[in-house]
C-alpha cells in the first residue's frame, strides 16, 4: 500500500494509496531532490472551500450512480440508506479512540524521522500491522458472535461518510487549537488567514499525548479505515448471499494485500513530501477519514449493489495483472530503498549509475533502467486489476483507477521537474538512457 501520493490535487495533503510512492526522487541516494515547500500556494480560498464542502456530497452522488438502477435514490428519501445516523457517529468515534489506543501497542519497530519542536529526532511507532490485526480480529470476532452485523455499515454507508466528515472536523479543530498553543520550529511560516491555516495546517509534525497526528491520520485512520470497510463488504455479502462472489473476493483480497504490504513497510511513508514538508490541517484529516476509505472502496460498493460473475480464466488473467503490478511495485521500491540507504550494498553494487554534480548518483539499470518510475507503474497496474472484476456495464467503478493513474502521472512530472533543476545535465543524460517515464515503448 499508502499512502499515501496523497491525492493532493483533490483533497489537499490526504494520503491515499498513492502516497508512499511520492518521494523526493526515487533514485537519489539521500532522497532529497525537491526543494522544501513551506505552504502550497495553489490552494486558493475558493478551492479550499470547494473541497471542504463538496467532496462528501460528490462521493455520495458517485455512490448513488453505482447502485442498481432499480433501487430508489437515497437522496430522494430512500430510508434504507439514510444520510445521518447517530449510532454510526458513535461507531466512528469509538473507532478513532480504538486506533489511538492501539498506537501504544508495544510491538513493531520504532523508526527515526526528522527533528521535532524540541530539536530532538522524532520517533515513530510503526506498529500499524499489529493494530490492523487486532482491529480486524475484534471486528470478525464480534461478527462471528452475532454482536455485530456488517450490513450496519454497508446499508448506512452514506451515514458513515457524513459521520466521518463530522469527526474529521472535530479532530481538525483539536489539532488546530493544539498548534495555536505551540511556538515550534516545525510551524509553517506563511502569511495566511484563518481558513488556510485551519485547512492546510500550522504545524508539520504536531504530537498530542505522544501520538504523532500526521502518522495517526495518514496510516491509522486512512489505510486502517480502508481495510476495515473492505472487510465489512466481504462479511455483508456473506450475510446476504451465504457466500462471496469471485469478483468481490478478488477486489477485497487485492486491496487487503496492498494495505497489509503498506503496513509491513509503514516507515516508507516517513520520507514522503506530504509527511516531511506539509502541514496537517482539515484537508488532510478530511481526506483520510473520507477520500481514502470511500473512494478506494468504490469497486466493492459497486459489486455489492450490482453483483456479477466472471469465469475462472478471466479471474486468472486479472490475478496475473495484479501479480505483475505487485512484483514491479514491491521490488522497485525495495531497490530504491536499498540504494537510498546504502549505495554500496552488495545487492545493488553492480547496478549502473550516473554521477550528479550534487555528489549523488542516479540509477540507470535495474528496475529504474527500465522506466523512470517503475513503482508508479506497479501501483497503476494493481489499481486497475482490482477494478476490472466490476466488468464493463458502468464507467463509475473505474473512476478511482483513472484518478490514481492521472495523479501518479502528474506526480512523476513534478518529481522530474525538481530533479532536472537539481541534477541538470546528469538528469538529462539519465532521461536519454531511460527514455520512458511509466510504460516501456509507449509513455
Amino acid at each position: 500500500m499508502s499512502e499515501h501520493t496523497h491525492l493532493k490535487q483533490l483533497n489537499g495533503s490526504a494520503a491515499t494509496h498513492c502516497a508512499r510512492n511520492e518521494e523526493q526522487h526515487n533514485k537519489c541516494s539521500d532522497g532529497k531532490c525537491s526543494k522544501k515547500v513551506q505552504q502550497d500556494d495553489t490552494w486558493s480560498t475558493f478551492r479550499i472551500i470547494r473541497v471542504c464542502t463538496l467532496m462528501t456530497p460528490t462521493l455520495t452522488l458517485l455512490y448513488e450512480g453505482c447502485r442498481h438502477p432499480s433501487e430508489p435514490w437515497a437522496l430522494l428519501g430512500d430510508t434504507n440508506m439514510p444520510l445521518w445516523d447517530w449510532t454510526i457517529l458513535f461507531v466512528v468515534l469509538i473507532y478513532t479512540v480504538l486506533q489511538g489506543t492501539l498506537y501504544y501497542l508495544p510491538f513493531g519497530p520504532v523508526e527515526l524521522g526528522g527533528k521535532g519542536s524540541n530539536g530532538k529526532v522524532l520517533k515513530y511507532n510503526c506498529n500499524s500491522l499489529h493494530a490492523f490485526v487486532v482491529s480486524s480480529a475484534v471486528l470478525v470476532g464480534m461478527w462471528s458472535g452475532c454482536v455485530f452485523q456488517a450490513c450496519l455499515i454497508t446499508n448506512r454507508i452514506y451515514s458513515l461518510m457524513y459521520a466521518c466528515y463530522v469527526v474529521s472536523l472535530l479532530m481538525a479543530i483539536v489539532v488546530y487549537l493544539h498548534s495555536c498553543k505551540q511556538q515550534t520550529s516545525n510551524e509553517i511560516h506563511t502569511k495566511t488567514g484563518l481558513l488556510r491555516e485551519f485547512s492546510l495546517g500550522k504545524e508539520i509534525s504536531p504530537r498530542i499525548a505522544g501520538i504523532d497526528m500526521k502518522q495517526f491520520f495518514m496510516v491509522r485512520i486512512g489505510f486502517m479505515g480502508w481495510g476495515i470497510v473492505m472487510i465489512c463488504y466481504l462479511l455483508a455479502e456473506i450475510e446476504r448471499d451465504g457466500l462471496v462472489s469471485l469478483p468481490m473476493l478478488l477486489v477485497v483480497i487485492f486491496q487487503l494485500l496492498y494495505i497489509v504490504e503498506f503496513f509491513i513497510d509503514e516507515a516508507s511513508v516517513l520520507p514522503t513530501r506530504e509527511f516531511t514538508n506539509e502541514g496537517i490541517g482539515f484537508l488532510m484529516i478530511h481526506g483520510e477519514y473520507i477520500y481514502l476509505p470511500f473512494c478506494s472502496s468504490i469497486p466493492a460498493f459497486f459489486l455489492f449493489h450490482r453483483p456479477l460473475q466472471i469465469n475462472l480464466p478471466t479471474g486468472i488473467l486479472i490475478c496475473l495483472l495484479y501479480g505483475v503490478g505487485l512484483v514491479i511495485y514491491h521490488f522497485s521500491n525495495e531497490q530504491k530503498g536499498r540504494f537510498r540507504k546504502d549505495p554500496s550494498d552488495p545487492a545493488i553494487s553492480s547496478l549502473k549509475t550516473i554521477s550528479s554534480p550534487t555528489g549523488q548518483n542516479l540509477l540507470v539499470s535495474g528496475w529504474f533502467g527500465w522506466v523512470r518510475h517503475p513503482n508508479y507503474l506497479g501501483d497503476i497496474l494493481m489499481t486497475w486489476a482490482w477494478t476490472l472484476p466490476c466488468g464493463f456495464s458502468s464507467v463509475l467503478p473505474y473512476i478511482p483507477a483513472v484518478l490514481c493513474t492521472n495523479i501518479l502521472r502528474e506526480r512523476a512530472n513534478e518529481i522530474e521537474e525538481a530533479c532536472q533543476e537539481k541534477h541538470g545535465e546528469a538528469w538529462q543524460e539519465y532521461c536519454r538512457c531511460v527514455p520512458y517515464q511509466l510504460l516501456p515503448y509507449i509513455y
